[in-house]
Parts: C-alpha cells; sequence; structure tokens
C-alpha cells in the first residue's frame, strides 16, 4: 500500500496521531502509577533531604514540577510528554523518506512493550525517554542549518547528561550516544572510540559535582548492593561463606543452600528467610565500611569461577527469566491488592501485559538482540543521518543492557526500557534509509 501525503500533509496527521497518544496515555494513566522507589524519593522530597539510594537530581525535579499536579500526576505530565514528543521527532523526520514508515512509528509507541510503562513512575522510565528525545532532536536537524543543530545538540547534551544522572549505571553507555549527538549527520567511529574515555570521565565527574557538591547528597553506599548481591552469588556457587563478619552454622547453612536467586538482591534484605543478612551487615557496621569491599574483592579473587557462574545466571534470567517483574501492579499499602483494580483502563491494560508477558515481547533479550540486529545494518549507513541515528540509540542500548552483567541486582525488565525505545525508532529509521538507497 503506497501512501500518498505531501510534507504539511504528513506533518499535521503525525502531529495529530500524537496528540491522540498523548491523551490516551493520560487517559489510561492518570494520575499515574506510584512505585515503591517512587514514593521513597518523594517523601525524600516531602523531607527535602538528598540521598544518592535513588537519583537526588530526580528528587530535584520533582520538587520543581510537583506543583502541576502534586504527587505522580506531576512526572506522569513530564515524561508523557517527552515521550510522544520524541516518537513525533523520529516520524516527521522520517517522513523525509518514508510517509508509510513515519505514520508507522506513532503506532509503534503504542505498543505493549512501549506503552504499558510510561504511565510508570520510574526513573528508569524518564531515563529512556529522555535519551530518546535528545537522539530525537538531533536527528531531525542532522541536515538542517549550523545555528539550529548546534541548539539541539546543546539541548540533547543536557538530556544526556540528565539521563546519567537519573541512572549513573549508564556511564558505559552514554559515550556512544554524545558521539551521536555531536556528529548526527554521520558517525565517525575512530573519533568516536577517540571520544569514549575522555566522555565517560566526564560524566563521571559530573554525577560527582551535581550529587555531593550542588545537592549535598547523603552517601547511602548503592555500590554496596551490588557487593552484598555478588557475595551471596559467590557464597552459593562456591559453597563457602565468604560475607564479612561472624555466622552461625544455621546462618551459612542458608546462605550457601538456601537463599541465592538471581532475580534480586534484596533477598539479602527485606526478604524471608534470608533478611538476617543485611540485618547482620548493619548491626556490626559492614554494610556502609570499606570491609564489604575488601571482602567483596577477595571473594571475588578467590572464587572467580563462582563468581563469573554467578553473574552468568544474573545475566540469562535479566535477559530471558519469565518471572522478572514487568508491569508494576502491587498496592503499596497491600502488596496482596492490585494498586488499580478500581480504574477499568488500566485494568483492560493489564489484562493485555498479562496475555503478552509469557511471549519474546516481555524479554529483555529480545530488544538486545533487535537492537545488535539494527546495529548491523546501521552500520554500513552510519554516513547517513538515519543510519548514524539508529546506531547511537541502538549501539548505546546494547551497551547498556550489557552493564548489567557487571552492575545488575534485579531483573526488572524496566531495566532494559531504554533498549525497546531504541529498538523501535532505531529499526523504522534505519529501514527508511535502507528504502531510499533502494
Amino acid at each position: 500500500m503506497r501512501v500518498a501525503l505531501d510534507p504539511r500533509q504528513t506533518t499535521l496527521t503525525i502531529a495529530a496521531m500524537t496528540a491522540a497518544g498523548f491523551a490516551l496515555t493520560l487517559y489510561v494513566f492518570y494520575p499515574g502509577i506510584m512505585t515503591f522507589d517512587a514514593l521513597y524519593i518523594y517523601k525524600d522530597m516531602a523531607k527535602g533531604t538528598f540521598g544518592d539510594w535513588q537519583s537526588p537530581v530526580m528528587i530535584m525535579l520533582w520538587s520543581l514540577v510537583d506543583p502541576i499536579a502534586p504527587g505522580p500526576g506531576s512526572l506522569l505530565l513530564l515524561t508523557v510528554a517527552l515521550y510522544w514528543l520524541a516518537f513525533a521527532a523520529v516520524a516527521i523526520t522520517v517522513a523525509r523518506r518514508s510517509t508509510a514508515l513515519a505514520l508507522v512509528l506513532p503506532l509503534l509507541a503504542l505498543s505493549p512493550p512501549g506503552f504499558v510503562f510510561v504511565g510508570i513512575i520510574w526513573r528508569d522510565v524518564l531515563f529512556a525517554v529522555g535519551w530518546l528525545l535528545a537522539a530525537a532532536l538531533v536527528f531531525a536537524v542532522a541536515d538542517r542549518c549550523s545555528k539550529r543543530r548546534i541548539a539541539m545538540q546543546i539541548i540533547a547534551f543536557a538530556l544526556l547528561a540528565f539521563g546519567v544522572l537519573l541512572r549513573p549505571n549508564a556511564l558505559a553507555a552514554a559515550p556512544i550516544l554524545a558521539a551521536y549527538i555531536f556528529w548526527p549527520a554521520h558517525l565517525p567511529w575512530k573519533r568516536a572510540a577517540i571520544l569514549y574515555v575522555p566522555a565517560a570521565l566526564t560524566l563521571f565527574g559530573l554525577v560527582q559535582v551535581i550529587y555531593y557538591g550542588v545537592l549535598g547528597a547523603q552517601r547511602q553506599h548503592p555500590l554496596h548492593s551490588i557487593m552484598v548481591f555478588d557475595l551471596g552469588g559467590i557464597s552459593h556457587f562456591a559453597k563457602d561463606n565468604v560475607f564479612p563478619g561472624s555466622w552461625s552454622k544455621d546462618e551459612t547453612a542458608l546462605i550457601t543452600d538456601s537463599c541465592y536467586k538471581p532475580l534480586a538482591w534484596d533477598i539479602y534484605w527485606t526478604q524471608e528467610p534470608c533478611e538476617f543478612v543485611m540485618e547482620h551487615l548493619e548491626r556490626e557496621k559492614i554494610f556502609p565500611s570499606p570491609a564489604l569491599a575488601e571482602a567483596w574483592r577477595r571473594a571475588i579473587v578467590s572464587h572467580p569461577v563462582a563468581y563469573l557462574e554467578h553473574r552468568a545466571t544474573f545475566m540469562a534470567t535479566f535477559l530471558a527469566g519469565a518471572d522478572n517483574m514487568t508491569m508494576w501492579t502491587r498496592d503499596l499499602d497491600d502488596a496482596s491488592k492490585i494498586i488499580f483494580a478500581d480504574n477499568p483502563r488500566l485494568m483492560a491494560l493489564k489484562a493485555l501485559h498479562d496475555a503478552l508477558k509469557p511471549t519474546p515481547l516481555f524479554r529483555a533479550g529480545t530488544w538486545l538482540l533487535l537492537d545488535l540486529v539494527v546495529c548491523w545494518f546501521a552500520w554500513r549507513r552510519r554516513d547517513t543521518p538515519a543510519g548514524a541515528f539508529a546506531l547511537g540509540t541502538c549501539g548505546s542500548a546494547v551497551v547498556y543492557v550489557m552493564t548489567f552483567f557487571a552492575v545488575g541486582v534485579a531483573t526488572d525488565f524496566r531495566y532494559a526500557y531504554w533498549a525497546v525505545l531504541a529498538g523501535l525508532t532505531g529499526a523504522v529509521a534505519v529501514a527508511a534509509q535502507r528504502r531510499t538507497a533502494l
């Protein structure tokens, strides 16, 4: 089927579709689905305290927008606006090459792996839509005049930095997207490689300055959660309790034989019968101390195979696990209840989500594979704006997902959300470029 619209009609059609999508998203989700992570951030905001367990920048942002619609509504409005603006920008740009593919993009924005998360208040969602908008803005002006392009690049770099401040574990992926923002018309891989380390170090320094210098965030040792998870995994696979401190025989048996699950680190923090691990570490003041880091290093050196077994098991579960958490549905006051049981629109969305959850659509590995395929096709077209866009977004998504091999502590699908958005838009962009070439 051939779609025949002039450029103005196409732009108006895309604008109408995205405006309808924005309204539909608010109709379904408003005032937004509050999660435990979001609740902790909101409570810190109300108290005026900044900690680095969650992002202090998220606390600051929420405090700025909260008067618009107190509670989750303000952040929902921001997230949904960024989401649809990003898809609109990519669609209008793709329309220069293919009207049909451009009109597909707003429909893909409604596809379950993207849509069911956009109304949930998670910094992972805000991080992903922020990065998508950064890439979309420079994609739109890649072949435009330098004044317009530079203005969009400045905004894009700000969104890139904002994403890293929300999710510091994105440091390894950020230089790839930064290279694309710097060279949106073509992506020179040699220059990108030279830029990689300086960009990563600059962004790392920015996190330190903003978190601890500007905002004065309290150090809550979030990296130690990785160490606790790794110590639990090594203990399980090596059958040797490598946690520092003194443990009873029964506690050691639980740690080495029963506690470990590759789904999440908080088995050792909030879940019976193994919450005694964090209780012990906190009671003896081991958790915030250098002793935990030293025990972690010593355990990896002593049991490298067990460490790799643990990390490989975790990553396999993250990429392909059927029990990974996807859409948030729990009531914050009573986890046995569904949070939106009285909302028929969300219940209908939940029914669709539940039907599709067993499928590859809700597997992080599916989107990692899609991003790799897009990168394969985009590599030969990296000297074009569409190829550079696809390579910059999907390339950074591949690296971002793979960093969870070393730093992941939970297998929630939301951690792959950037890979979903990059895959949806990158695939259409490279397909449009390929169609033009043919």
